[in-house]
């Protein structure tokens, strides 16, 4: 089995080679390969890479290349993990719309637009050259924003899945709390990608038992203190919203915040380059405690279950993805990409029926779906005006002052990426 990691030399990798060496009963591959047009960190990153392979006795190959149509040429499934501008453009994307009022943030909002109108593009070149080199291949997508993403691909006709790690994050927060196997957490987990609540966890499976309640009345304090809400607002809703429900909830707590310290993305930069002098060393064979601050937890786990799944392994029945709507919330077009449970295998992802979703919830999916429409539009096809359109859409925005302003400040700051501007 040959799997191709796109975007390879991310300080990420070694979560996700950390998994496929731990999980090689799950997926058993025989070659890795690496992709990254930073040939000097692909190799820092690969140099360790091969090395936990080697000190966790997985025999398969790890190859590391710049060359793209090399790399992804026969494999089983290629997985895409790329950030178009780097943590530069990631800082753009949480400064500028502060400037606005507005939430900084890489995936929603303003700054998770910059993102997809960077993204898209290059994500369907690479996926056409996959399907040149081998159109049975599974295409695995994590970059953000991954609803978008997904769609355009999806829209494209490649077979794609969507995947983040919101919901096995819970899934493994609420295991630990209720004291049983993360597998016998079952989510009712519904929405978009970064807008989602959990409705129900059940024990045993999508029939078991709602624990729900038991654990927001025995455990409600600690939950919210993750989500940075507080405690009245889950008994009151009765769920557990993403983490990414606080930029909706909480907006202008969250605006005086960004505004009050250094950005997530210069956070990140600092610990990326102690990342990569860590992985430089040779005597290193094993992820670094460090990379647990840099997010993305429980990722690997998340990729093995799904990659298993889709190649006709051992993955588990049920998974998160995202995926086409096809009629699971009637209140959106079958085309939407929802963020749901699903039957994986083989034939791909079917979501499986869903309870209807209180308007609460409902009218928000719905409006950030609408978003999406207009910034994948925009994504695709350009201009200033498109991008205006997907901006007044957006929850998060919503005026048309606001609107202008950070279009002009978005093509401003991404005008080297966007081929139209």
């Amino acid at each position: 089995m040959k799997l191709t990691v796109v975007g390879g030399g991310s300080t990420y990798t070694p979560e996700l080679i950390d998994g496929f060496a731990r999980l090689r009963d799950t997926l058993p591959i025989t070659e890795l390969v690496l992709v990254d047009p930073a040939a000097e960190r692909l190799e820092l990153v690969g140099g360790l890479a091969r090395r936990i392979f080697a000190k966790q006795g997985h025999a398969g190959k790890i190859v590391t290349t710049t060359d793209l149509d090399a790399g992804v040429e026969g494999a089983d499934a290629v997985l895409l993990q790329l950030r178009i501008g780097g943590q530069a453009a990631r800082l753009q994307d949480e400064t500028w719309p502060l400037e606005c009022g507005c939430v900084g943030q890489e995936t929603t909002g303003a700054g998770g637009l910059a993102k997809a109108l960077r993204t898209v593009p290059v994500v369907l070149d690479i996926a056409e050259r996959v399907r040149r080199t081998n159109p049975d291949a599974w295409i695995i997508d994590f970059t953000n924003p991954v609803g978008i993403v997904t769609r355009a691909l999806l829209q494209a006709g490649h077979k794609a899945v969507g995947l983040c790690n919101v919901a096995i994050g819970f899934q493994r927060k609420f295991a630990k709390l209720l004291d049983v196997a993360p597998s016998e957490i079952h989510l009712d987990h519904v929405g978009l990608n970064h807008l989602t609540w959990e409705r129900a966890v059940r024990i045993g499976g999508p029939e078991g038992e709602n624990v729900l309640p038991r654990l927001l009345a025995e455990h409600g304090d600690a939950v919210a203190d993750d989500l940075r809400l507080p405690r009245p607002v889950l008994d009151r809703l009765g769920v557990v919203p993403s983490y990414y429900l606080r930029y909706f909830y909480a907006h202008d707590e969250v605006v005086r915040e960004l505004g009050s310290k250094p950005s997530r993305a210069a956070e990140v930069a600092a610990m990326e380059k102690e990342l990569l002098e860590m992985y430089g060393d040779p005597a290193l064979d094993e992820k670094p405690a460090l990379l647990a601050k840099r997010g993305g937890a429980f990722y690997s786990e998340a990729a093995v279950d799904l990659a298993a799944s889709l190649l006709g392994g051992g993955g588990s029945p049920y998974q998160v993805v995202n995926t086409y709507n096809n009629g699971t919330l009637p209140f959106l077009p079958d085309d939407a990409v929802i963020e749901t449970q699903a039957a994986v295998g083989a034939h791909g992802a079917t979501p499986l029926p869903v309870a209807p979703v209180d308007p609460l919830y409902a009218g928000l999916i719905a409006n950030v779906t609408a978003y999406e429409d207009l910034a994948l539009e925009a994504a695709l096809r350009g201009g200033r005006d498109r991008v205006f359109k997907a901006l007044l859409a957006h929850p998060l925005v919503g005026q048309h002052a606001y609107a202008d302003g950070l279009t002009d400040r978005l093509i401003a700051h991404n005008r080297e990426h966007l081929a139209w501007a």
